[in-house]
């Protein structure tokens, strides 16, 4: 069977870069969704968030923790008939903390040695305890990449990826499509049932639902939340969500080059005033429908290490602009940076809206994603409005994005705090709940009054699609997953 239009929201992911050639760092949840049918990782997730073994089959923590022994599968080929073996994650280990420009380096950077035991058998040294490892060994980090292929191709290894998932590289036609066939030699092969899926970009949600209700795709993924009415009423859709991991927000540009020079860069207390405008319950029900869960942290209020001590702050237009007035600033000019997409474009103008009547003037410069991830990690921006699609251990929601260290890419405004980075590394070497709870609350405690993030809300994956697919299960990293699928 065909899987031709699986995944077909696309909307943001040609948009957000080139998808499967590259390694990016916020680009990519597009690429992600492409990833999780062409390379398998050493780990995965689970409903429960639970690490679960893919390419490994164990592990074990050695030396106090800073010793990572993994298990790797055997019988497990390459997409170019290549073994994948013990000194394959090694390579690929290496290759993500040296390649010039990696960005994985940074989630993983704890780790300071890679040795082979045998053949099947890896071991990682860490410089010191790295609790959120394994869970970064679920994601990027985590996939292994043939090492003829990579080192034959060198960098341009990305055009034509080769990995150990379920699906090979085909093609890649810029803002068209992006074509995987299914690897007949695939470690997992009996639960690999469509022979072919084709993901096509397509912006415009309401033509994505109307190719969808047509039979001219089987799956659309972030499903607008204006649309779920039309998909519970349709006999032929049906409906997944679950909500997601990630965050969505406003970057202010706080010392990236000159355009940081302004009121809401120099001065927390106007920040303070621009989250204190905008009531996000509101901004849920107009944009979403209600259907998202409102925050002010980097992780969801459900989530378990969601700071009950800071709980969302409630609409104060008076003391907005009682702020504004302390800071000299009563009526500031801001850019606010949007994608163009409806959502993105919709959140933007009701931030614009509310924020106006504390005596804000935003003006909104809608950008392709692409483009904007440039402008923004050159400091070509005041305030952008943006999204993190999340990760499953909560470090992987702040620390790139507020470390002084972090990439520009992920940290495009170059906030930087020795006592955040003290407690953010606090965090990172210890192991119980408790313990890196007791380090966040301190993070958030400073982040929140500094707020070079202005968290708005947590979006839930919302997926439509043909009540002849089968087998799909949504978890909370938004990713499809092909095991299981299958057209009737």
């Amino acid at each position: 069977m065909d899987g031709s239009g699986l995944g077909a929201d696309l909307a943001h992911r040609a948009r957000r870069g080139p998808g499967p050639p590259r390694p990016d760092p916020r680009p990519t949840f597009v690429g992600r969704i492409v990833f999780a049918s062409l390379c398998d990782k050493l780990f995965d997730i689970g409903p429960e968030l639970e690490i679960v073994p893919q390419l490994a089959t164990g592990w074990e923590w050695t030396d106090d923790n800073k010793g990572l022994i993994i298990r790797v599968r055997p019988g497990v080929k390459f997409q170019d008939g290549e073994p994948l073996d013990a000194a394959a994650v090694k390579f690929s280990i290496e290759r993500h903390l040296m390649m010039p420009g990696s960005n994985r380096k940074a989630e993983i950077s704890a780790v300071t040695r890679v040795e082979t035991i045998d053949d099947h058998t890896v071991k990682l040294a860490l410089s010191a305890p790295f609790a959120p490892l394994l869970a970064q060994l679920t994601d990027r980090a985590g996939m292994v990449v043939s090492p003829k292929a990579a080192q034959a191709a060198g960098e341009n290894f990305g055009s034509h990826p080769v990995c150990a998932g379920p699906y090979k590289f085909v093609e890649r036609v810029a803002q068209d499509r992006i074509v995987l066939e299914r690897f007949a030699d695939y470690w997992d092969k009996d639960k690999i049932k469509l022979d072919r899926i084709v993901f096509l970009p397509i912006p415009d949600s309401t033509v994505r639902l109307a190719n969808l209700r047509s039979g001219g795709l089987d799956m659309i993924e972030r499903t607008a939340a204006t649309d779920l009415g039309t998909v519970r009423q349709d006999p032929h859709l049906r409906l997944a969500s679950i909500t997601g991991l990630g965050y969505n927000g406003i970057t202010v540009n706080v010392a990236n080059g000159e355009r940081s020079k302004t009121p809401l860069g120099q001065d927390a207390r106007v920040r303070q005033a621009l989250e204190l405008s905008i009531d996000r319950t509101a901004l849920n029900q107009v944009v979403f429908n209600g259907e998202y869960q409102p925050g002010n942290q980097w992780v969801a209020p459900s989530n378990p290490y969601y700071i009950k001590e800071f709980p969302v702050p409630g609409r104060d237009i008076s003391k907005a602009k009682a702020l504004l007035a302390a800071a000299g600033a009563p009526n500031p000019v801001i850019e606010l940076m949007a994608v163009n997409n409806p959502e993105a474009l919709q959140t933007a103008q009701v931030v614009q809206a509310m924020a106006s009547e504390s005596g804000f003037d935003i003006r909104i410069r809608t950008t392709e994603f692409a483009s904007s991830l440039q402008l923004a990690t050159k400091g070509d921006f005041e305030a952008y409005s943006i999204g993190w699609s999340g990760r499953t251990d909560p470090d992987g929601n702040i620390y790139n994005f507020v470390a002084c260290k972090a990439p520009p890419g992920l940290n495009p405004g170059r906030y930087c705090n020795s006592d955040v980075d003290g407690q953010l590394d606090a965090a990172r070497s210890v192991a119980t709940p408790d313990e890196r709870l007791a380090d966040y609350r301190n993070v958030a405690k400073q982040t929140l009054e500094d707020l070079p993030i202005v968290y708005l809300y947590h979006q839930k994956w919302l997926w439509a699609f043909s009540n002849k697919l089968t087998g799909f299960a949504p978890l909370p990293d938004g990713l499809i997953r092909p095991q299981g699928l299958q057209l009737q």
